[in-house]
């Protein structure tokens, strides 16, 4: 049994990854399941980004830190080259950069509404496609995790639109390119969390009356746990013991699109 959840020298890329994310989560994750990690982001986001490498690397992780945006294709292709000088290809891919706006859609610019689309989806199609190339051409069977969010399965009354409407998206991609990809035996899953306590929605914890409302709707009656919730379903996709899985989005969510 512990074969098939085993991913010991597989190289694993995050994109998103500074500390404060979950991305940096999805990296600890992997880099102490035995994998050599990969961690990507913005270079404003340097510093968080160190953070990671330096958690990583104390933990006797092998780590390169890239700085990219993932919406630049040139720069998706840069970064896809570095790793292959640096580690000869790419086993696991996690989709993780993204980004949001609060805005009520009638007063929303569509320069906001262009930089979610182009991170959340173009860049996740960027990273998605490009890591595949190199996977093909390697004969790599590999295993490509989108994050997507339980926001791609409702909307919610936080006027999000762009953002619930990438991660609608990024759920049907997924099967779109398990579809293409399952030739080349690349698995491509997509998991779907709920509530977790992040950088992204630290909005709702300085908002007490938001937040009994999101704790209200989840049966579990807690907020997800990031270093230790989401990390079963990102071994399991990440692993040969999701081999016959390919199409399918995991929801992490302690009950919440159950229940409401």
């Amino acid at each position: 049994m512990k074969g098939l959840f085993d991913i010991e020298g597989k190289v694993a890329w995050v994109t998103g990854a500074s500390a404060g994310g979950l991305g940096y989560y999805h990296a600890l994750t992997l880099g102490e399941a035995g994998a050599n990690v990969v961690v990507s982001d913005l270079s404003s986001r340097a510093t968080d980004l160190d953070e990671t490498k330096n958690n990583l690397q104390r933990r006797g992780v092998k780590v390169l830190a890239l700085h990219i945006d993932v919406s630049k294709e040139d720069e998706v292709r840069n970064a896809v080259s570095t790793i292959e000088k640096e580690f000869a290809g790419i086993d696991i891919l996690v989709n993780n950069a993204a980004v949001s706006v609060e805005e009520p859609s009638l007063e929303m610019q569509l320069t906001d509404w262009d930089r979610v689309i182009s991170v959340n989806l173009t860049g996740l199609w960027l990273c998605s496609r490009t890591a595949c190339q190199l996977m093909v051409r390697k004969k790599i069977k590999g295993k490509i995790v989108q994050i997507a969010s339980v926001s791609g399965l409702q909307a919610d009354l936080e006027p999000s639109a762009p953002y619930y409407a990438t991660k609608a998206a990024v759920i049907n991609l997924t099967r779109a390119l398990a579809v293409e990809w399952a030739q080349y035996g690349i698995n491509v899953n997509a998991i779907a969390p709920g509530y977790f306590r992040t950088r992204m929605n630290r909005f709702v914890d300085e908002n007490p009356e938001l937040k009994h409302r999101f704790m209200s709707r989840i049966p579990l009656k807690r907020i997800g746990d990031s270093a230790k919730d989401l990390a079963g379903a990102l071994i399991f996709l990440s692993s040969s013991a999701s081999d016959y899985v390919t199409g399918h989005t995991i929801v992490v969510d302690g009950g919440w699109t159950a229940h409401n």
